[in-house]
C-alpha cells in the first residue's frame, strides 16, 4: 500500500484511540471486546480504531499484535501512527524487549523475555513494509494524534519533507553527528564520564551532573524532529536519576506545558500509572510526569493534552514477580468524540 503523508489526515467519524500495546495481545482482545468490536475489528455502529504506536516489544506476542493491526489498517478499519518502538525495528536497532524480531535474539541470550513469540523470518519484510507506510502524526479539525510530542517546529519540519520517516530520521542523524564531531562534544563527554566509568550503572552511587554528557544527550535527542515526535523532548535534569539500569543526565520535558494551540492532542509513550501500586511495583526509576494528575484528567497549558498509555508495557514485570498476577498495568482507549476512557478490564471514566 502507498505511504501516507508523514502528517496524515485523521479519519472522520467516531473513533476509539488505543494506547501503546507492547505485544499484549490478550489485553488488546479484552479491550476491543469492551469497545464492542468483533474479532475481525469491525464495530456494529461503524466506529473505527486508531492506534497510537508502540504496538510491539516486551509482551508475549508482538507478531500477533502487529499482524492484526496491519490487517485492520489495510482494510480501512483503522489507522496507526509510528511509535519509537516501530522506528527502532525499521532502523534494525536492537533494544531491550525487541529480540523477537531478530534471528539472533539478544533478549534470549540475556535470559529475558523467554516466552515472547518469535517473528518468522519470512514475515519480516511484510512487517517492515507496513511500518514504512505509517505516518508520524494524524490530524483533523477537532483532534491531533501523535506518539510522543506534538512539537510545532518538529511537526512543521516533517510536514514539509517529501521523504519517508526512516530516510528523514537518518538525514537528521547524520547532520547531528556532524555537529557533535565539529564541537568535539563526544570526546568531552567521554572524558567527563571517565572517572565514573565503574559507577554509571551503580544505583547506590551519588552520581554528579556531568555538563558535557548532558549537552551530548540533549543534542542527540533534540537535533532530530523525528526523534522528538516519536520519543519526546529531553533537557538537562535538575539532578541525575537512575532509570533502566543506568544513570541519566537528560530528562523528558513536559512539552504540553507550553502547547498553546486549541486543538486537543492525544499521545502515548509516557507510562501513566493506573494505580499507585502499579507505579511502586513496576517503575523503572524514571520521574512520574503525571504524578499530579488523575488517570482520567487532561493536562497541559490549555488542559487539552491526554496520555492514553497506562503502562501495559510493564505487564512482563508483573508476570515475573507473580506467576498468577492480578494485573495493575492496563491497556486503555479514548472514545472520541465522547471523551470517555475505557480500560481492558471494563472500567470507564469520563475525561475531565
Amino acid at each position: 500500500m502507498p505511504r501516507a503523508p508523514l502528517i496524515g489526515e485523521l479519519m472522520d467519524g467516531p473513533l476509539d484511540i488505543v494506547g501503546d500495546i507492547h505485544g499484549e495481545i490478550d489485553a488488546l482482545r479484552d479491550l476491543l471486546q469492551q469497545l464492542d468490536y468483533n474479532s475481525d475489528g469491525k464495530h456494529r455502529e461503524g466506529r473505527r480504531l486508531v492506534f497510537i504506536g508502540d504496538l510491539t516489544d516486551r509482551g508475549p506476542d508482538s507478531p500477533a499484535v502487529a499482524s492484526f493491526v496491519a490487517r485492520l489498517v489495510r482494510r480501512g478499519l483503522a489507522q496507526c501512527v509510528l511509535g519509537n518502538h516501530e522506528l527502532n525495528l525499521l532502523r534494525q536497532a536492537r533494544k531491550e524487549g525487541n529480540g523477537w524480531h531478530f534471528d539472533n535474539d539478544h533478549d534470549h541470550q540475556a535470559g529475558k523475555f523467554l516466552t515472547a513469540k518469535r517473528l518468522a523470518p519470512e514475515h519480516r519484510a511484510d512487517l517492515h513494509s507496513f511500518f514504512e507506510t505509517l505516518p508520524l502524526a494524524l490530524e483533523r479539525a477537532d483532534l491531533r494524534l501523535v506518539h510522543a510530542a506534538w512539537d510545532p517546529p518538529s511537526i512543521a519540519a516533517v510536514r514539509a519533507s517529501p521523504r519517508a520517516a526512516l530516510e528523514l530520521y537518518d538525514t537528521y542523524e547524520r547532520a547531528t553527528e556532524e555537529r557533535i564531531q565539529a564541537t568535539g562534544l563526544e570526546g568531552l563527554a567521554a572524558k567527563e564520564k571517565g572517572p565514573y566509568k565503574e559507577k554509571l550503572k551503580d544505583l547506590n552511587f551519588s552520581m554528579p551532573l556531568l555538563p558535557n554528557v548532558v549537552a551530548l544527550e540533549e543534542l542527540q535527542q533534540c537535533g532530530n524532529p523525528v526523534r522528538i515526535i516519536t520519543s519526546g523532548i529531553e533537557r538537562a535534569a535538575q539532578q541525575p536519576f537512575y532509570a533502566s539500569g543506568k544513570w541519566r543526565m537528560a530528562d523528558r520535558v513536559a512539552w504540553w506545558d507550553t502547547y498553546a494551540e486549541p486543538t486537543p492532542v492525544i499521545i502515548g509513550h509516557y507510562w501513566r500509572w493506573p494505580t499507585r501500586a502499579a507505579r511502586e511495583a513496576n517503575s523503572r526509576g524514571e520521574p512520574d510526569m503525571f504524578e499530579k494528575h488523575e488517570s482520567h484528567h487532561w493536562f497541559g497549558l490549555r488542559h487539552n493534552v491526554f496520555c492514553v498509555d497506562f503502562a501495559v508495557g510493564a505487564k512482563y514485570k508483573e508476570r515475573i514477580s507473580d506467576p498468577n498476577p492480578r494485573f495493575e498495568c492496563r491497556l486503555a482507549a479514548v472514545r472520541w468524540p465522547e471523551r470517555e476512557l475505557v480500560f481492558d478490564d471494563g472500567r470507564r471514566l469520563g475525561l475531565e
